[in-house]
């Protein structure tokens, strides 16, 4: 759900085999070499779509055939497990696929990169559209899993207002995405911490506000079920709420941040750490 790491570039290896004939190096090319992101539609591009295809379906599948199964067998998995399948999800999807697509699975999450300019505007629209489609598959698969008598929507609805439910998703996707903006974007941080406190962010917030809106915090984690359900009950709380959130929350951390650069340059360059017998 986060950018973990940078986009790989393309490496070159050449070998020098002793003994053949040497020939001189083919001639440069005079056109400017292109980045990842301006690319289109490379492979590379393809493979990021994929990561986020599978990634957004293991993540929508964990969490939700947690919900089906505690419903469909008396509560046998209880609100701290769903909480604890939902962040551990989250987690292991984040160390296994964020050097790929940067782990977003999540629409919000993905524009608000983009609004900070820390993800290409032009790869929005593909990115959301895949992890649209890992949401859905996986809401298919899990109604063909768990269909008949015991027919559980696994998606979102508000349990109260729809006032309180668009308040409450706004908090926890902000917090969420304060948690993200800090440990994944900041080179100060621990990166190498990164997917355990982003998933443990989504277990708290769903130990909490599960009960009350389902804690989706995602677009795609409640369209994809409303689509394969027919069910769309506040699904405009759903898309818009989260969103509002993702993008407050970058941009409020951005504020906080102060600077990119590390802390031991901080200490020499920026003034608000240095002590006053130092300055001057």
């Amino acid at each position: 759900m986060a950018e973990i790491s940078g986009c790989n570039g393309n490496h070159e290896v050449v070998l020098n085999v002793n003994g053949e004939t040497s020939h001189p190096p083919p001639p440069t090319s005079s056109a400017p070499k292109r980045k990842d992101s301006d690319l289109g539609f490379s492979v590379p591009f393809i493979q990021k779509l994929m990561a986020e295809v599978l990634g957004t379906y293991f993540l929508i599948f964990a969490g939700c055939a947690a919900v089906v199964v505690n419903v469909n067998n008396e509560k046998v998995v209880s609100l701290p497990g769903i909480s604890m399948v939902w962040g551990l999800a989250v987690m292991v999807l984040v160390y296994s696929l964020g050097h790929i697509s940067g782990a977003h699975f999540n629409p919000a999450v993905t524009i608000a990169f983009a609004t900070c300019k820390r993800f290409p505007l032009k790869q929005v629209p593909a990115y959301v559209f895949a992890q649209v489609i890992g949401s859905t598959l996986a809401a298919g698969t899990l109604r063909l899993l768990f269909s008949g008598p015991h027919d559980v929507f696994a998606g979102t609805s508000p349990q109260g207002s729809d006032l309180q439910a668009f308040g409450i998703e706004f908090i926890i996707t902000f917090y969420l995405m304060f948690i993200i903006s800090g440990v994944a974007t900041d080179n100060r941080a621990i990166g190498e911490l990164a997917g355990l406190a982003i998933g443990a962010t989504v277990l708290i917030n769903v130990m909490f506000a599960g009960p009350i809106t389902g804690a989706s915090m995602n677009p795609a984690r409640s369209l994809g079920p409303a689509i394969v359900s027919n069910h769309y009950k506040g699904i405009w709380i759903y898309l818009m709420s989260p969103t509002l959130g993702a993008v407050s929350g970058a941009w409020v951390y951005n504020m906080v941040r102060y600077t990119d650069k590390p802390l031991r340059e901080i200490t020499k360059s920026a003034s608000f750490l240095k002590s006053p017998r130092n300055s001057g």
